[in-house]
């Protein structure tokens, strides 16, 4: 009977894809070579503190080995879009159930020599039986085409300019390490980073305890992680707590809330926030500081209403917003959870939306910065930084199951998040785009105190676009071209992209027309001699950044009076009908004579598809002419297999047109890369 209870709720949960979701010109980002902006600087906060943080230096603490038989483990986790950072925490709560002691650090902020620091049981160890003073999980994540992230790119470089030093070659004598590695199997160097650490880590001495372990997120990078981290548990257990007693874990089903790593203090309605400096602020969080509100002044839709999508182009006014670009960046734009949204949330949850509060370290959990700005309103928390509509991860809802008063509810949640329920929970859960919101209403016994809602919630990040304009012809502007994420569930209702929306709904007239931005710099840069031929390949929103480098170089022609080279543009879409974007601009632009040559893919005008990579092998000859005699550099935007595609495209024309071998033609498309003249921002 209960089964069939669980069965017939789970039923809520019956909905399924049936429309694709527009990606838009949101740059995940793939770059040929990646330009990156450091992010500044933190000093993590050690134990508890107030909510600014405190500038002690981390605390020397001594390891309870009854509770900890295994001691000390420290996970530093490189990662882009939180998700490497999300395992470390998955992991730093199943520690002490597994029999160690975990501290988490941000990769940014550790060194080569900083890897031995931690020892195993605390201050004045000398650590285990086998002479291992410290111990390792890497956590790394790819970036793009094999780069590192923003927050491991020092200590990438480090490791790199190291390695010829003799001196070094011991420095991590007395570590043992184990390293997964977060990557997407789209992109041609697939885990090329957990590939590094494993590899350099053992080159300056250290010893492995377990063989590289790697996630697809093209497959199922949660499932590849679960896999390996349960076979990590068992090989630590083994070297490590010599089979000691671990701690009992607690299957009742009794209501019982977990541990939190927050606490919270409410302050009087009102209380504004305080001025928090950045390294008192989480590393992944200071976008929520540095940002800046802009008002919008032009929004209109590109495509035909008979194509039933909507691809908006905007124009966000930076004037006196100390917000400087180069041509085609990229901007950050923080999403907004919609009102209906977050009052749901409230409702389902018993939150005064205007009650103010803020948060600090609970117990001996330690303090990782603040993560928003503080004191604020629940309003904006739930408004500006937690996810509530993105789907879960089953080791989300996992933990999610403590929260349940019922019965029926736990079990449900239970069933979605175990090995044998990934198949429905790729139906219910990822295919019906379920998210917070949503499971609150499924589930409505979910009782999640305000600071837990925090510490299990995933925060909003950043959506990066890249810039559709010229910052010589608009230095006080920037132009997006942002494709509006819909999908339309199995029950008719419609999942809507979180910042696309936000970003569709700010429009002039409107009362939100203000978007809050950062300014990020990408690799797509004109050649400096700008008498050098470009050949742009960009369909659908990949236009982009097209259109930005094609206004720089009219205004190199027209307002520096330069001479530039000649301009080639690739563009395709469905119809010329439906969803030819920038038209009228493209097609004044080849009149005018600044776009020399132009050539245009309409996948569904006729029996058979042409695409991009059609035309340009197409025009082979004249590809290579420019390339290889013309010293051409190619820019290339979209989908990450339509990128795929056109590095092929390009590698058979140099085959065939500069009498090369295969593995001739790929080093030198690799040194056209290497070079900067071949530059890709694709997105999976």
């Amino acid at each position: 009977m209960l089964l069939a209870l669980v069965d017939s709720m789970m039923e809520q949960f019956n909905i399924s894809k049936t429309a694709v979701i527009a990606t838009g010109c949101v740059t995940a980002l793939t770059l040929a070579g990646l330009l990156f902006v450091k992010q500044e600087s933190q000093k993590r906060q050690s134990m508890a503190g107030d909510a600014t943080g405190s500038d002690s230096e981390e605390k020397k603490v001594s390891i309870d080995k009854t509770k900890f038989p295994g001691g000390h483990i420290t996970i530093y986790y490189a990662t882009q879009t939180g998700t490497a950072e999300s395992f470390a925490q998955q992991l730093e709560r199943e520690g002490v159930e597994q029999g160690f002691h975990i501290h988490i650090e941000d990769m940014e902020e550790t060194s080569l020599e900083k890897l031995t620091a931690h020892s195993v049981f605390g201050e004045d160890d000398d650590g285990d039986d086998s002479g291992t003073t410290s111990r390792a999980i890497i956590l790394a994540a790819t970036y793009g085409e094999g780069e590192p992230t923003d927050n491991s790119t020092e200590m990438v470089n480090e490791m790199k300019e190291s390695t010829e030093d003799e001196s070094m070659k011991t420095v991590l004598e007395g570590l043992e390490y184990c390293v997964f590695g977060l990557g997407n199997k789209q992109y041609e160097h697939y885990n090329a980073m957990g590939k590094f650490f494993d590899s350099s880590l053992e080159s300056f001495g250290a010893k492995r305890i377990i063989p590289l372990g790697m996630g697809d997120d093209d497959n199922d990078l949660e499932g590849d992680f679960e896999s390996w981290k349960d076979q990590m548990w068992v090989a630590l257990r083994k070297k490590y707590c010599h089979g000691a007693a671990l701690p009992v874990k607690n299957d009742s089903d009794e209501f019982k809330l977990p541990d939190c790593e927050y606490k919270i203090e409410y302050h009087s309605k009102g209380t504004p926030a305080d001025k928090i400096e950045l390294d008192k602020v989480h590393g992944s969080s200071k976008p929520y500081f540095t940002s800046v509100d802009c008002p919008v002044v032009t929004s209109r839709e590109l495509r035909s209403p008979e194509d039933g999508g909507s691809t908006v182009h905007m124009e966000i006014d930076i004037t006196d917003k100390k917000i400087e670009y180069q041509t085609a960046d990229n901007l950050g734009v923080l999403p907004v959870n919609d009102d209906a949204i977050v009052e749901s949330v409230a409702k389902s949850l018993g939150y005064d939306l205007d009650a103010v509060f803020a948060l600090s370290a609970a117990g001996d959990h330690e303090w990782h910065g603040a993560p928003f700005p503080m004191p604020i309103s629940v309003r904006e928390c739930l408004t500006r930084y937690l996810d509530l509509t993105s789907a879960p991860r089953r080791s989300d809802l996992k933990h999610l199951v403590h929260y349940a008063k019922d019965s029926i509810d736990r079990k449900a949640l239970q069933r979605l998040s175990c090995k044998e329920g990934k198949k429905e929970y790729k139906e219910k859960i990822m295919d019906g785009y379920v998210g917070m919101v949503d499971l609150l209403k499924l589930c409505p016994s979910l009782s999640i105190p305000l600071e837990h809602l925090i510490s299990a919630c995933h925060f909003l990040l950043p959506r990066f676009y890249t810039i559709a304009s010229s910052s010589s012809e608009f230095p006080n502007q920037v132009h997006l071209t942002v494709s509006v994420t819909e999908a339309k569930r199995k029950d008719g209702s419609v999942f809507n992209g979180v910042c696309s929306t936000h970003l569709a709904n700010a429009k002039p007239t409107s009362a939100n027309a203000t978007v809050r931005v950062f300014n990020r710099p990408s690799t797509f840069r004109l050649p400096e001699d700008p008498s050098k031929p470009i050949i742009m390949i960009g369909p659908g929103t990949g236009i982009a950044p097209m259109r930005a480098l094609l206004q720089e170089r009219k205004y190199q022609r027209d307002v520096q009076k330069k001479s530039i080279g000649p301009n080639t543009l690739y563009f395709g879409c469905k119809k010329r009908s439906l969803d030819y974007l920038y038209q009228d601009e493209l097609e004044a632009m080849q009149k005018e004579k600044v776009l020399d040559n132009f050539y245009l893919a309409f996948s569904r005008e006729k029996k058979q598809k042409v695409y991009v990579q059609h035309l340009l092998t197409q025009n082979a000859e004249e590809t290579w002419e420019m390339v290889d005699n013309k010293g051409a550099s190619i820019y290339v935007c979209g989908g990450v297999r339509m990128g795929h595609d056109v590095t092929e495209a390009l590698t058979d024309i140099a085959v065939s047109q500069g009498s090369m071998t295969a593995q001739q033609a790929k080093d030198y498309m690799s040194k056209l890369a290497s070079d900067g003249r071949f530059v890709q921002e694709l997105w999976a």
